[in-house]
């Protein structure tokens, strides 16, 4: 086993198409982003963690790294399913020309883009989102002197229930037949069972909680986390905090708003020598987020690691905008 090889000589089609390549602005702004970036650094940090095709039994794999850009892809035009990611990557000469994919290769089938996600550890993508932050500082940009640190709900995928009936069913999941359907096959999908409840503003919410903290200076997104809606905004700053340190220079200062005011985060960042931002009454111009998106799937983990790509097609996207300008 090893991996399936993309690139090859030019088909006609191709060479047909050069002229309308050199106008195509989504090829363009891809072909910076790929110049923008040391894949390589990406490509490497990837196979520490993800071991399919390095065994020499069975048939060849995808490059993880194509997979990985393919779901990228998926975040920046916000292609919705990856049955359609699919159809897009075969239907797009922009796709294929970022993926390395010659026009005469079909796509990856939509099952292999959602292995390959199930694969990922959320380990694996923060290594990953640091690597690309840490890149962006060795070309000059100092991304942490400033920090802010929010946190925004998430609607569930599932559509709302009691917390009784949550227990409930929680507890019927893990005896011997709730395991499995009514024709004794094992249940593969499921509903959202980590989702809880929150009223936040007179407002009842069921869902998820995203925990960020971003970059003032260029607003690169520095750390997410994912948690149950009901879990505290205040006890998640000095994880925020730690997890926002990309490189070895020391963060300066941290904003939040007023929820994340009290002792134990005044005396981290003080502890730390980190000037306290931290809002004493509550103010509009702290708020990074202002409203609720629906999550993807159906578990929590799914979902985290599908924030840390979001995050990194942000940051890859916003990287090209600042340094394409400079």
């Amino acid at each position: 086993m090893g991996y399936k090889k993309m690139n090859g000589n030019m088909t006609f089609a191709e060479v047909d198409l050069m002229t309308s390549k050199e106008h195509n602005r989504s090829l363009k702004l891809m072909e910076k982003i790929n110049t923008l970036i040391d894949w390589s650094e990406i490509e490497a940090v990837l196979l520490k963690y993800y071991t399919i095709g390095l065994t020499v039994e069975g048939a060849d794999a995808y490059p993880p790294l194509m997979l990985m850009k393919a779901l990228l892809l998926q975040k920046w035009f916000q292609i919705h399913s990856d049955p359609e990611l699919e159809n897009q990557i075969n239907d797009r000469i922009s796709f294929k020309n970022f993926l390395g994919l010659s026009f005469n290769r079909p796509s990856p089938d939509h099952s292999t883009f959602s292995r390959f996600r199930g694969r990922l550890s959320k380990e694996a993508m923060n290594m990953i989102n640091n690597t690309v932050l840490q890149q962006f500082a060795q070309k000059g940009l100092s991304i942490n002197e400033g920090v802010a640190v929010d946190a925004r709900l998430v609607q569930s995928a599932s559509h709302p229930i009691s917390n009784k009936e949550i227990k409930e069913q929680r507890e019927k999941r893990e005896t011997p037949e709730g395991k499995i359907d009514k024709n004794g096959n094992a249940i593969k999908f499921t509903r959202d069972f980590e989702s809880d409840w929150v009223t936040k503003n007179e407002k009842h919410h069921y869902g998820l909680k995203e925990h960020a903290s971003v970059d003032i200076n260029y607003g690169f997104v520095l750390a997410t986390e994912l948690t149950p809606s009901s879990v505290n905004d205040n006890i998640y700053l000095p994880y925020c905090v730690v997890a926002s340190c990309h490189t070895r220079e020391p963060i300066k200062k941290v904003y939040a708003d007023k929820g994340y005011y009290g002792k134990p985060n005044s005396g981290f960042l003080h502890l730390n020598n980190i000037e306290d931002g931290i809002m004493r009454k509550d103010t509009k111009s702290t708020k990074l987020y202002n409203h609720a998106f629906r999550a993807r799937f159906t578990r929590l983990m799914k979902n985290a690691i599908d924030v840390l790509f979001r995050q990194m097609a942000f940051n890859l996207f916003r990287g090209e905008k600042i340094l394409g300008t400079a």
